[in-house]
């Protein structure tokens, strides 16, 4: 075991000494080891981030094929169709450019870092025995940096803010007062990444779209299995997830805000599975509406129904004779008025 861990340490010993190299030039502009680390920490997340951007849009693209798979899982029911069921979905993954564990690579992402920041902060506090007794000899960063000097002076420890944050959750420490920073460090962690969840399902429903179950099933596990890595890691390295998740947020807030993530902006293509769902739902009353193309005419050929009150102008109308009633009125009027002349001339 012994023997593998060392050889590993031989393939990964480079990007230890290239991240010990940064650190101590952080620490030579600040010289303090928590804004060194949060230095390092922006510049890992700066490097991350377009991967994070990517990942959320798979994400959103996800969850808005939830009713097509849906009506998949409804037509291939039961276990005898299970291999069918997941060829087809595999398929609409296919189709529409989208990785089903493409929502949780961030979170998958940092291991890798956590590893190696850990083995950095690990060759900071390493101590040999000389002639009997401990010695300091930090590895992976210059001899000639401060932070080296700094180091062998404070034998090993690397303190900031009144802790050593080389210091696990369960290391011996002083007192109960000095072990809370690290409880909060473990709970700030772990908060974070659920708020960070939590920011994205409100997005979600807000917009009428359903989280995934394998989705939420990662979201719940997930933290709790990194609480637990957490608990055994240095502070140090706690504090570089505690930074890296507040930045995944900030930038799914940004996102959200200036629509990058809003997936009809995004040019996803409709897939031959929606195309066929549309078409079976045509005819029926509560059918599924289809997106409009921007700039397309309109297809519906119906013809005005005519109002009730006016006649339809494309069928024949009866005409109607003209109706003449007799005038009688002009005759009495004229018989009444020489009857008044001839009474005036008596």
């Amino acid at each position: 075991m012994k023997s593998f861990t060392h050889d590993i340490g031989k393939i990964f010993q480079p990007i230890y000494d290239l991240l010990g190299r940064i650190l101590a030039f952080f620490y030579g502009l600040v010289p303090n080891y928590a804004v060194a680390i949060a230095l390092l920490t922006l510049l890992i997340m700066g490097v991350l981030t377009p991967l994070t951007i990517k990942s959320t849009k798979s994400m959103i693209s996800m969850q808005r094929l939830q009713p097509e798979l849906k009506k998949l899982q409804q037509k291939y029911k039961g276990p005898e169709n299970r291999q069918l069921l997941n060829e087809e979905m595999m398929r609409l993954y296919k189709e529409e450019g989208v990785n089903p564990l493409g929502g949780c690579l961030p979170m998958l992402l940092q291991t890798p870092f956590l590893i190696m920041l850990y083995g950095v902060i690990k060759g900071l506090a390493n101590q040999v025995m000389e002639h009997g007794k401990l010695v300091s000899l930090p590895r992976y960063i210059p001899s000639s940096s401060t932070m080296y000097h700094n180091l062998i002076a404070s034998g090993g420890q690397i303190k900031a803010f009144g802790m050593d944050l080389n210091l696990k959750l369960f290391s011996t420490h002083s007192s109960f007062m000095a072990q809370l920073p690290f409880v909060a460090f473990v709970l700030a962690a772990v908060g974070l990444q659920y708020f960070q969840m939590a920011q994205l399902n409100n997005r979600n429903r807000k917009t009428g779209q359903a989280m995934p179950s394998q989705q939420l099933a990662m979201q719940r596990f997930l933290p709790l299995i990194f609480a637990y890595i957490y608990m055994i890691i240095p502070a140090a390295v706690v504090l570089y997830m505690i930074i890296s998740t507040a930045v995944r947020i900030l930038t799914q807030h940004l996102m959200f805000v200036t629509g990058v993530s809003d997936p009809t902006k995004q040019g996803v293509q409709k897939s031959t599975h929606r195309a066929e769902i549309e078409e079976e739902h045509k005819d029926g009353a509560n059918h599924p509406q289809v997106e409009e193309i921007p700039g397309a005419k309109p297809t519906n050929t119906e013809k005005p129904k005519a109002p009730a009150n006016r006649p339809d102008p494309s069928k024949p109308q009866p005409q109607k004779r003209p109706t003449t009633k007799p005038s009688t009125t002009k005759p009495q009027v004229q018989s009444r008025s020489k009857a008044k002349r001839k009474r005036k001339a008596r």
